[in-house]
């Protein structure tokens, strides 16, 4: 039964948030503590990121700098370290000081330019299955969401299966109406792992310049990006650099999820619209931290080739055993985490297989189902976390070989 209040004799959570309980994360992460299971549901590294860059946190605390109140926008020493980042990666030059905003992680950022760019009745067209927390900022903002699905797709070159999730071009321009207000993309994309082709981005950049749409983009994973595929930043296409917010995180890039450093490079005027809601969120956060990230950020290429190379290692050893243990395998060309499909296993109920697999092979993992408005669509599909310790995994995958008995 809902708890009421006195007076007004409606339920104490706001109506736009009703449809949100609990985390799958929340459930999945405490049966995983009850049952001893090896978790691979949350997304989280087992180990920290490189050893120089935490004790350039360590020396900021030392030194007094980020212990107080940071500005607003940021530390300037971050703000350029990212407007380096972009520049060097991929020739995106922006105004340190006009045109970076720093926030407390990539989920703060993405509340904040929805809460900043929308309101009520505007649609937002968000990939589906799509991060969580797209969908509760959406409903917060007082906006409408319309999920375009992102479909399994297979295709055989040279007797090898490739497997991905694609997006229907014609899908997407046909969830256009003169109420979409915003496109809310994420590439490298969780949970599918799929990287938008150039093709499909250049499709997307010709639909917001043709309807005038502004453009949110989560690009977390731009550096988890494996085999032949390609992060193409959407702010570096035509007629996308002051129509695009696009959002970046230390978090994925450099395995210090706790630190909650995330932000926003955009056109000055979008900044500043995100930059008003998000001095009602947080204000300012992380202040040490943002200096050891401004670090982070200069390491060499060779950094960020390891990292990938030690992911798609990672990746290589949990498809193969999932695959050995009777699953379908999307092969992921980013991001760590492996969608897969229960179906070869007798099984059709994510939800189910789920909460049923601690107990049969003491591992967790996330149903997809949970990331899709259409259900039905993500009910066979299962997500696996590899960004853990490669011990793990090979145990994960010694457990899940059962399933296949």
């Amino acid at each position: 039964m809902a708890v009421m209040t006195s007076s007004a004799r409606r339920p104490l959570l706001n109506r736009r948030l009703a449809e949100f309980g609990t985390t799958i994360f929340a459930e999945m992460s405490a049966l995983a503590l009850s049952t001893g299971s090896i978790n691979l549901g949350q997304g989280f590294p087992d180990t920290d990121g490189p050893e120089e860059i935490r004790e350039a946190a360590v020396r900021a605390l030392r030194d007094g700098r980020g212990n107080q109140y940071p500005p607003g926008p940021g530390v300037p020493e971050l703000r350029t370290a990212i407007t380096a980042h972009q520049e060097r990666r991929y020739g995106l030059t922006f105004d340190p000081d006009t045109e970076v905003l720093v926030t407390a992680g990539a989920t703060e950022a993405i509340a904040a330019a929805l809460l900043a760019l929308l309101e009520p009745g505007d649609e937002v067209i968000a990939l589906e299955p799509y991060y969580d927390s797209y969908a509760a900022c959406i409903a917060m903002a007082g906006g409408t969401r319309v999920p375009v699905t992102l479909r399994p797709h297979e295709e055989t070159h040279d007797g090898v299966v490739h497997r991905r999730f694609r997006l229907d071009l014609d899908e997407l321009r046909d969830a256009v109406t003169d109420n979409t207000r915003l496109l809310l993309i994420n590439t490298p994309h969780n949970p599918t792992g799929t990287v938008l082709t150039r093709e499909e981005l250049t499709a997307i950049a010709e639909l917001a310049v043709e309807r005038d749409l502004l453009v949110v983009t989560d690009e977390v994973y731009e550096h988890l990006v494996f085999d032949e595929a390609e992060h193409i930043p959407l702010a570096t296409l035509p007629g996308m650099r002051g129509r695009t917010v696009t959002i970046g995180s230390a978090g994925k890039s450099f395995s210090f999820t706790g630190w909650k450093v995330g932000w926003v490079t955009a056109a000055p005027d979008l900044v500043a619209a995100v930059r008003s809601a998000k001095q009602f969120l947080t204000y300012v956060a992380s202040g040490p931290f943002q200096y050891a990230v401004a670090e982070a950020l200069a390491l060499p290429d060779t950094y960020f080739e390891a990292f990938g190379a030690d992911m798609r290692a990672k990746r290589d050893l949990l498809g193969a055993g999932l695959a050995e243990a009777g699953f379908k395998v999307f092969r992921p060309a980013g991001t760590y985490f492996i969608t897969t499909d229960i179906r070869p296993l007798g099984e059709s109920d994510g939800f189910a297989f789920c909460r049923a697999l601690p107990e049969r092979a003491g591992v967790v993992a996330i149903p997809n189902a949970v990331f899709y408005d259409h259900r039905e669509a993500g009910a066979p599909f299962v997500r696996f976390a590899f960004c853990k310790q490669t011990s793990v995994l090979e145990e994960a995958v010694k457990r899940l070989k059962t399933l296949a008995g």
